[in-house]
């Protein structure tokens, strides 16, 4: 999966050497139905926030005109190909970086449009915290929930994938329809929260709502006035995010980095990929998996010119690495360990699934059935070889012993195999790489 960023290519003159962060990164993903306001919520979080300038979005202005839409001024920062310009959509991955005081931040602006989900399950798997946008315009936030929408499913796979903090961006609030509505506020947040709830996330510990306006930037750094909103006394957007604590991170565990992309610059290779495990130093010497290719990290970089001498667990980062001389020696879903703790890799293997949503012409789940699986960066055909036990919802205990078949909605443990080997961790030792998740099986 291709990621865009705001500086498409490294500038090696523009690096700047770096001492450690001591701030904590989040990622964040911006996930959504299609036509919430991702994209230009996004790209307004790098305005007001000083990542991008005036010249910049006159700049976007002017090219939003060209192509008749002038209300993506903001969302061109990260919809940066012709084809997202010209079919105003989000197709691809935009990514691009702030700061506050408190934190640093990658973004991940997904898609949402049906088609793309693959894209948006490829970012989740990086992410730290999803950022749900609703649209308050009506008839969009209903078209949005409704069974075929993007809400549910994007909110569902965040959760799925081990995103667990989940922030719920109510946008449009300006909109002439609602008009900082309390009304319209309370019905949103009323249906949304017994089906985050239903879902699986923590809503009192890790769900938090926020009414803003992403064109205008109400309500996304700074608090707003209570002559725009009088019922609202809660935080902004971002201060929002400056609060969610990550307790799990795994700095002694050995170095486990999930390949999300590689690239090539000034005569090098550079691979993309956030920290799981492990504390990761300039001049290390780690190990590709599944090839065992012997490589030595010569770069670190953080964000888009900054290159630090040590990284720690949940970074997302860019790797200068040397000892790759073949494209096929470093791909998606292969990852970067450390020598003496190398990561399993299989092609046989139990996990414990969920069967979220089924197609029509295959509705039942069975030995045999072959799939599309996700699992961290990695994205492979899988067949299932047999069905073990059906577990109960709630207490995932064993209801029934080799079930011949089971179907959406219900709990199976089964093995499965793929064509390629891929790289997995046990749940219970790194959860982020673990398969002890709820995935959606894509039918091939």
């Amino acid at each position: 999966m291709d990621l865009t960023s705001i500086d498409e290519e490294i500038s090696l003159v523009n690096v700047i050497e770096a001492e450690e962060d001591p701030r904590d990164h989040l990622s964040i993903i911006f996930i959504g139905h299609v036509d919430h306001g991702k994209s230009t919520v996004v790209g307004q979080t790098l305005y007001l926030s000083g990542k991008v300038d005036q010249q910049s979005l006159k700049k976007n202005e002017k090219e939003a005109k060209e192509l008749g839409r002038d209300g993506w001024i903001y969302a061109f920062f990260t919809d940066s190909n012709e084809e997202e310009r010209a079919k105003g959509i989000t197709i691809e991955v935009g990514r691009a970086y702030f700061q506050t005081k408190a934190k640093r931040y990658t973004i991940l602006d997904a898609p949402g449009h049906k088609n793309y989900v693959p894209n948006m399950i490829g970012a989740a798997a990086q992410a730290d915290v999803a950022m749900l946008v609703i649209s308050a315009r009506k008839g969009e936030f209903e078209t949005g929930f409704s069974g075929g929408g993007q809400t549910r499913e994007h909110a569902i796979l965040a959760k799925t994938l081990g995103v667990n903090h989940l922030v719920v961006v109510v946008n449009k609030m300006d909109d002439p329809t609602v008009q900082w509505d309390k009304a319209r506020w309370d019905q949103i947040v009323g249906e949304l929260t017994p089906f985050l709830k239903a879902t699986g996330y923590d809503i009192k510990n890790n769900v938090k709502f926020v009414p803003i306006s992403g064109m205008k930037g109400v309500n996304m750094v700074s608090s707003m006035d209570d002559l725009v909103c009088p019922w609202y006394h809660g935080k902004s957007m971002v201060s929002i995010l400056d609060d969610i604590i990550i307790t799990d991170r795994m700095p002694n565990y050995p170095v486990r980095i999930p390949v999300i992309d590689k690239i090539k610059d000034g005569g090098k290779i550079w691979a993309m990929g956030k920290i799981e495990s492990g504390i990761l130093t300039k001049g290390q010497s780690l190990t590709v998996v599944p090839n065992n290719i012997q490589v030595e990290v010569t770069g670190i970089m953080l964000d888009d010119v900054h290159s630090f001498r040590k990284a720690k667990p949940g970074e997302n980062v860019r790797l200068s690495i040397k000892g790759i001389s073949d494209d096929n020696q470093l791909k998606s879903g292969f990852m970067l360990c450390d020598p003496k703790f190398p990561v399993v890799c299989q092609k046989k293997f139990e996990a414990q699934i969920m069967i979220l949503e089924l197609p029509e012409k295959k509705s039942l789940f069975s030995a045999g059935y072959t799939a599309v699986i996700h699992i961290h960066t990695a994205v492979e055909e899988i067949i299932c070889v047999a069905l073990l036990d059906q577990l109960d919802k709630k207490t995932r205990k064993s209801i029934k012993k080799k079930p011949d078949f089971v179907k959406t909605g219900e709990i199976v443990r089964c093995i499965l195999e793929t064509v390629q080997p891929i790289c997995l961790e046990l749940y219970d030792t790194v959860h982020q790489l673990g398969f002890q998740v709820e995935f959606k099986l894509n039918s091939c």
